[in-house]
Order: C-alpha cells, then structure tokens, then sequence
C-alpha cells in the first residue's frame, strides 16, 4: 500500500480555505466504490503528477469489494469529503437489511468506519470557487449532466444542467454519481466538472427507467482541474490497475455483474 501524508486543514470544518493564486491545481475523486486497487493506482498516479489539494466527491465504500481497507486508506488523509447516495443507504443498514452492495460494506466496516460516514457532509463549498455535490446540489440520487429516459442516458439539455446549478455560483462546480466523465461549461464563466469513477466503470440501473453506463475500458478515472488567470482547464484521466485481481474479489464475494462490469468497464 502507497503511503501519502495526510492533508491537514486545522481540525473538524465544513469550509476549507483555499488561497488565491496564479494557479491552483486539483485532483478530484469519486465513486470509488470499494475498489482500493483502483484507488491506490489513483493516488500514485496523483503523487508523481503533484497537486495542491485532493477532494472526494462520494460514494466511497459499497460494493462487494475491500470497503474496510479503503476507509482505512483514505479517513488518515482528511481529504475534503462528502457523501454519496451509497453512504446513505449504507447507514441505512442499521436499520433494515440494504440492497447487496450497501449491505456488503455495512457489514464488513467497522463502527469507527461508518461514523466517518456519518459525519460527512451532503455538498460541501471549498471556498468562493469550488463547490461540491455527489449528483446535483438538491438530490444526491440525481444525475446533473445526464438525462435518463425510455430511450437510455445521454448527455442533459443545457436548460437542465443550468437549472441544476442555478444557485451555485462558484467557478468550478464539481459532481459524481454517473461513473461517467464530463466536462460542461454554463453561463457565468462556470464549469461543472465530473470525474466519472476511480472504482467501477460500468453499471446498470433501473432508475428512473433502465439504462446502462459504459466507459468502455476497465481503467480507473478521475480529474485534474487548474485554475489559472483563464478559468479552469480539465484533464480527465485514466489509470491502469489490476482490474482483474478486483474482479477476482468480485466474484468471490458473490457478484458476477460487478466482476463483468470491473474486467471490461462494460455491461
């Protein structure tokens, strides 16, 4: 395991300062699923490249994978984190069994895990620029630059995406949720950004209406964002891992799909 010093931002806040420089370089995180092969490729990856900060857009833990040893890995870096969908309905499982792969990381977390998960924030603002959500900044269960309909997902109107992001105004406004990389510019000079997923490159759902999610190869993604005197610019990154070894976990713990889906990033 890759070790990395943990980002310090003074204790337990909801707002982590950035300073204002010529250039601010980001790297951002979601969805990873459980999937630490795929994380610790990221985080090496980030390392040789370099970054002022790292954030966590959620999603972190469920799925049939290793959810204990991720947390492990990322609650000593105190990166800026907020919850997914998935933390939720992890939590839930206190209450009433969950669906397998919230229920799956409920069970193989420990309490001191899942209060981790639990003091994490819905959106989180990192300063005047920054801004982040999991799927919009009202519903962490909706896709903000994606509409799903009878006919599959494509990318949303630009009426949709403005309404999402109506009262955000921070230059950079970042999301996750779809697994699926993008980039899209709105008015006000603003950018909402998704990394797509570090952990888990294609799925299916049958909400609100059955449709599929394919990145096409089993690498795990994220974004490196700079800020520079002209706005941001996006790289949108695909890392080598043993994918294989992961599906391998996959399939021992029960879930042929995600072992399909991890092999190729296809469903």
């Amino acid at each position: 395991m890759i070790e990395l010093h943990p980002f310090l931002f003074g204790g337990a806040i909801s707002v982590f300062p950035v300073m204002k420089e010529t250039t601010m370089k980001l790297a951002i995180l979601s969805d990873i699923h459980g999937n630490i092969l795929a994380l610790e490729a990221v985080l090496a990856d980030i390392k040789r490249r370099g970054v002022d900060l790292i954030v966590n857009a959620g999603d972190i833990l469920s799925g049939p994978l290793e959810p204990s040893a991720t947390a492990d890995l990322l609650m000593p870096l105190q990166l800026p984190t907020i919850r997914g969908n998935h933390e939720r309905h992890l939590l839930d499982c206190a209450k009433r069994p969950g669906q397998p792969s919230d229920q799956f990381a409920y069970d193989n977390t420990t309490a001191a895990q899942r209060d981790w998960i639990c003091g994490l924030p819905a959106t989180l603002a990192l300063n005047d620029d920054i801004f982040m959500c999991h799927g919009t900044p009202a519903n962490d269960l909706a896709y903000f630059l994606e509409h799903v309909d009878q006919h599959g997902c494509r990318m949303a109107s630009s009426t949709d995406i403005e309404a999402r992001a109506e009262a955000i105004p921070h230059s950079l406004i970042i999301c996750g949720h779809t697994h699926k990389p993008r980039a899209c510019a709105i008015s006000g000079g603003r950018l909402v950004v998704n990394p797509g997923s570090v952990g888990l490159q294609a799925y299916d759902d049958d909400q609100p209406c059955f449709h599929t999610i394919e990145n096409g190869s089993p690498h795990a993604r994220y974004a490196m964002c700079e800020q520079t005197s002209d706005g941001w610019s996006v790289d949108h990154l695909c890392v080598a891992y043993d994918h294989l070894q992961a599906a391998r976990t996959a399939l021992k713990n029960g879930r042929p799909d995600w072992a399909r889906w991890l092999a190729s990033g296809r469903v």
